[in-house]
């Protein structure tokens, strides 16, 4: 019977590894040994955080088979097997690809039942209400909302639904294209029908959907915080999925703390995650493989093959050696995943898996390219520079563990590097990732460091080089192996460190000196620019004045010819003066101009008052500027009316007036 049941959990197995693609067995059991070899539990544990598949193609009915558990029995009579169609027998009979997508390879014939409608569970919150519908898959989105309409009795143009993964969703969407997973969570909004006071509390939560929640997320191993703003309609499981897009760790492998107890379901929107608003604080790091936790899966992979030595038997027909499924989950996680398409995700690995085997006191490990590193530590100030320490680290060298634990952890080295270098680390354990290194090598210290590399012997490693930045190219002072003790560690990197200050002092002293020279350069330069503009703005000044000058000269000249011509055009329309003999009245005035100057002239005595202003204007005297006064009594002329004659304004037969200006 336990022979049987192996036997069953290796098809699953089998299936499991085809479905999702992990070439990891031992991990592909913990996982199985978590959901309790639920083959569809398992798959949906999986493929919807790495593929953002949500459901796969298994019937309901299969999901509700009993599973082979730890302890379960098979039963004594086997469900008699469904017979494949066409298409799945083809499926079968293809190898699965790893860039399956939405469909598993067809499983074992036992597992195939007829293929039922798959239903879904959506659960709709609008105001006060919660409305429950349920559709099969082929059903199309306008379906839910027909069935709203009747049970909210809010037509559907008003209605808007939400709660998609998706963007693009309109009614005539299919829920199957969708991928959407069996229970869902929906609202509805109705921005077009204005509340009424019964709902204006549900109203107000509801109204939190178009919010934004600020989520301020610690990832612990880089310790760096990211404040992000999300939507309260994203998912936790976008939130995951963006986060394993800024800190390289995928979904399956996030360790979170802080979601509250109500997310229960990655399918959740932040609304009614249960979240605090419209802040909120959450840590995320790298949760340990289950390939990498040495005491449980040794366990999980005794616990499946602990039936009388003929365990995992059928092992070879998965193209997996024995040894290797036994054997390598029990020894200590490599340093450094090989072909890691990011060295900074490296790193990281790198860094928590020193501190896992060595503890946390250990030199602080700069997280990012060679390149990046290097700039770091030679192109800053020369005050700020420092030498760069890379740390070459072999797993298969006998002198690794004492290197690490005695030397590179020692207080002393720890503060003497973190003080004075830059330390950045590479496994070269795998073939793979050395050859990166000495490409890396290659390109920023030339073929000889590289090739200097590629001659040290497995039992030499660990090494510490020692680089310093020069001005035409990088140059590698020391290289330590790992035969060294703390002493001759320390005293290694104090004289590099006297090397490089004898240089950094040179450096600071040029860079002090061309600081200077630029300094009067760019203080000439100003007092160059200042003076140029003093005489810019003083030429400018001296047009501007010359331009007003001629101006003005324009305008008097102007003017006076105005004057002038009207002067003329008075004494043209002036009347001749008449004689004393003549038969009518005659007065006879003299005027005194402001110059001292008498003008005597004869009028008759009918004449208007206006021919005596044309005669004061002809002669350059006009009424607008110059008043005309009597003397005694005195009076202003000007002011009268010019419609009358001379004798109404008491100036016959003589007077004696003068002008005056007018203020």
């Amino acid at each position: 019977m336990a022979s049987d049941s192996n036997m069953d959990r290796e098809m699953i197995l089998a299936d499991f590894q085809a479905c999702t693609g992990i070439d990891n067995i031992a991990e592909a059991i913990t996982l199985l040994e978590q959901n309790n070899w639920d083959l569809v539990a398992a798959i949906n544990g999986v493929i919807p955080q790495e593929n953002g598949i949500l459901q796969s193609n298994f019937s309901s009915e299969a999901s509700q088979t009993e599973p082979f558990g730890p302890h379960s029995q098979p039963e004594a009579t086997a469900p008699t097997p469904s017979v494949p169609t066409s298409t799945e027998a083809a499926s079968s009979s293809s190898p699965p690809s790893s860039s399956s997508s939405a469909f598993c390879p067809a499983l074992p014939s036992r597992h195939i039942v007829e293929r039922q409608p798959r239903m879904l569970n959506f659960q709709v919150e609008y105001r006060q209400r919660c409305v429950e519908v349920v559709l099969d898959e082929s059903s199309a989105v306008g379906e839910i909302k027909n069935i709203l309409e009747t049970e909210l009795q809010v037509p559907v143009s008003k209605m808007q639904l939400k709660g998609w993964k998706s963007v693009d969703v309109s009614d005539s969407t299919v829920l199957r294209s969708l991928h959407l997973p069996k229970n869902n969570c929906l609202y509805v909004l109705t921005p077009d029908i204005a509340p009424s006071a019964s709902t204006s509390q549900s109203s107000a939560q509801q109204g939190t959907s178009d919010q934004n929640y600020l989520l301020i997320i610690n990832h612990r191993e880089a310790q760096r915080d990211y404040s992000l703003n999300f939507p309260a309609s994203k998912t936790i499981q976008e939130v995951k999925r963006n986060i394993s897009d800024l800190t390289n760790i995928p979904v399956r492998h996030q360790q979170w703390d802080g979601w509250p107890a109500s997310a229960t379901d990655d399918s959740m929107t932040l609304a009614v995650s249960g979240i605090s608003y419209p802040c909120h604080h959450l840590s995320v790091c790298r949760r340990s493989s289950p390939a990498l936790d040495q005491t449980d899966e040794c366990t999980d992979v005794h616990m499946v093959s602990d039936s009388e030595g003929d365990d995992f038997e059928d092992a070879p027909e998965f193209g997996v050696d024995e040894s290797e499924v036994f054997g390598a989950s029990c020894r200590k996680s490599p340093m450094m995943p090989e072909n890691s398409e990011n060295e900074g995700d490296a790193l990281l690995h790198f860094t928590g898996e020193f501190s896992r085997r060595y503890g946390d006191c250990h030199p602080v490990f700069f997280i990012g390219t060679l390149e990046a590193a290097s700039q770091e530590a030679f192109y800053g100030k020369a005050r700020d520079r420092k030498l760069l320490a890379i740390y070459l680290h072999n797993d298969e060298s006998v002198l690794g563990n004492v290197f690490c634990s005695q030397m590179m952890c020692a207080d002393s080295i720890v503060s003497y590097l973190s003080q004075n270098f830059i330390t950045w680390a590479w496994d070269v354990t795998k073939e793979a990732n050395k050859a990166r290194l000495l490409t890396m090598c290659t390109r920023h210290f030339g073929s000889v460091v590289a090739q200097t590399i590629r001659t040290y012997k497995t039992d030499q490693f660990p090494l510490l080089l020692i680089v310093m930045g020069k001005r035409t190219s990088n140059e590698v002072l020391n290289v330590i192996q790992g035969n060294t003790t703390v002493d001759e560690l320390m005293m290694r990197l104090m004289g590099a460190m006297e090397i490089f200050t004898g240089q950094q002092q040179e450096d600071i002293k040029d860079e002090d000196e061309r600081e200077a020279r630029e300094t009067v350069k760019r203080e000439q330069d100003e007092a160059y620019r200042l003076s140029l503009e003093a005489d810019r703005k003083k030429r400018e000044a001296q047009e501007r004045e010359e331009a007003e000058q001629v101006r003005q000269e324009r305008i008097r000249k102007e003017q006076e010819e105005e004057r002038e011509a009207i002067r003329l055009s008075l004494e043209q329309a002036l009347p001749s003066e008449p004689n004393e003999e003549g038969p009518e009245p005659i007065s006879k005035l003299r005027i005194r101009t402001p110059s001292g100057e008498v003008l005597v002239r004869r009028f008759l005595g009918s004449c208007k008052l206006q021919v005596l202003f044309d005669f004061v204007a002809s002669k350059g005297y006009p009424s607008d500027e110059f008043k005309l006064l009597t003397t005694f009594p005195r009076r202003n002329i000007t002011q009268l009316d010019p419609a009358w004659n001379l004798m109404e304004a008491k100036l016959f037969p003589q007077e004696t007036l003068f002008l005056e200006a007018k203020e």
